[in-house]
């Protein structure tokens, strides 16, 4: 059964009048950060694309059965399987596999805790926060730390008798070419890899263990697990087909460098051509600027919620009032940090790419007296007939 306690605390008006004052000063912060982020986004940005586009410009398709030392320093392209000729095995548990990468995942059955919050405004301005506790056990791989939980006592977690590992072939080969670790990072795929005897597992293992659904089960019954249980499975990437881009060094690999700073070292698993890679390439630099972008705008849009929260909290002597107050603030929040950050990346980009920058500060410019004149309008002055 799950364990629940419950804390309730209150606070005055008057400290948070003062919370809110203090925050002024990470609400800067806040906006300062957002700039920076924004600002440096879209240096990087350009510059990825302007690599890529060198990238693509540069490179060359190449076989991988022979290293050609004619291709040394240049930027290659090749497709081939990836394999090697190591057996990767886990001793602790006498598994053992012909792969890429073999991974082990330990789970124990283990305390939770869940925290739920809930803040409730008093009138005269003072609020009352109630902050549930619940504790519970389950599935977890690796172990919870529970001397950080907030209520420890009787909810400690044993110490994890086996925990998560990863084991890497050294030798990775493509043809006659040898992978980077920095390539083989990029090698993904996992699939499961069933245990399906306890006969290669260690004497003293092999009468506590039982074997359920291709995992290995440490406890005495799996039907009904108690605290410090555990269950073990595997995965592999097995030798597989791969696509590449990068700096041919000897028979092995390295990042290309660009003029303008940037690098390409580009694996993908599967058989691509380079134009599907490079492709590939700025649809991912594409995803990650407008993440960042959407990053650097919320916290610029949270530094002005900290800017205007002293209102907030001054009109919140009386609820209602202070709810209203906080739905304006947060608007005037959101017209003032989309079109600031807005001009950031537009100044950005002017720096970088002056055209298109200049048509973003238009843009920027016309959000705000758009939304200026929308609020003059009057409305039409309607007469009744006689």
């Amino acid at each position: 059964m799950p364990d629940t306690f419950t804390e309730v605390s209150s606070r005055s008006w008057f400290s948070r009048i003062g919370d809110s004052i203090k925050g002024i000063f990470f609400g800067f912060l806040l906006i300062l950060g957002a700039i920076v982020l924004l600002w440096w986004n879209e240096g990087r940005a350009i510059r990825r694309i302007k690599t890529l586009r060198e990238g693509l410009q540069a490179v060359i398709p190449v076989s991988a059965d022979s290293v050609d030392s004619a291709n040394a320093g240049k930027l290659v392209q090749m497709s081939g399987l990836a394999t090697t000729t190591e057996t990767l095995a886990d001793y602790e548990f006498g598994v053992s596999a012909n792969a890429l990468k073999l991974e082990r995942d330990a789970e124990m059955y283990q305390w939770v805790e869940t925290e739920k919050t809930h803040t409730q405004k008093n009138l005269g301005g003072g609020t009352t926060t109630t902050k549930t506790y619940d504790y519970q056990q389950g599935w977890r791989s690796g172990r919870i730390d529970s001397n950080h939980f907030k209520h420890p006592e009787g909810h400690a977690n044993p110490a994890i008798p086996y925990s998560p590992r990863e084991f890497v072939a050294g030798k990775i080969t493509v043809g006659a070419f040898t992978l980077s670790p920095e390539l083989v990072a990029k090698i993904n795929g996992h699939e499961a890899l069933p245990v399906t005897s306890t006969d290669s597992l260690p004497a003293p293992l092999r009468a506590t263990i039982q074997l359920v659904d291709g995992k290995i089960y440490i406890g005495s019954n799996s039907a009904s697990p108690v605290l410090g249980d555990e269950r073990v499975s595997f995965r592999v990437v097995k030798p597989v087909m791969v696509s590449l881009v990068a700096q041919q060094t000897g028979n092995t690999f390295k990042a290309y460098r660009s003029k303008v700073g940037g690098s390409v070292e580009l694996l993908q698993v599967g058989e691509y051509s380079a134009d599907q890679m490079f492709a590939h390439a700025r649809e991912n630099n594409r995803l990650l600027t407008w993440g960042l972008r959407l990053l650097g705008w919320l916290l610029m849009y949270f530094g002005f919620r900290l800017l205007f929260a002293p209102l907030e909290v001054l009109a919140d002597f009386i609820p209602i009032l202070g709810s209203i107050v906080g739905f304006g603030t947060g608007m005037l929040a959101f017209f003032l940090s989309a079109p600031l950050s807005l001009l950031v990346v537009a100044v950005a980009w002017i720096y970088y790419r002056p055209l298109f920058g200049i048509a973003l500060i238009a843009v920027a410019v016309a959000i705000p007296v758009l939304i200026h004149k929308q609020f003059k309008k009057k409305p039409p002055v309607t007469t009744s007939p006689a």
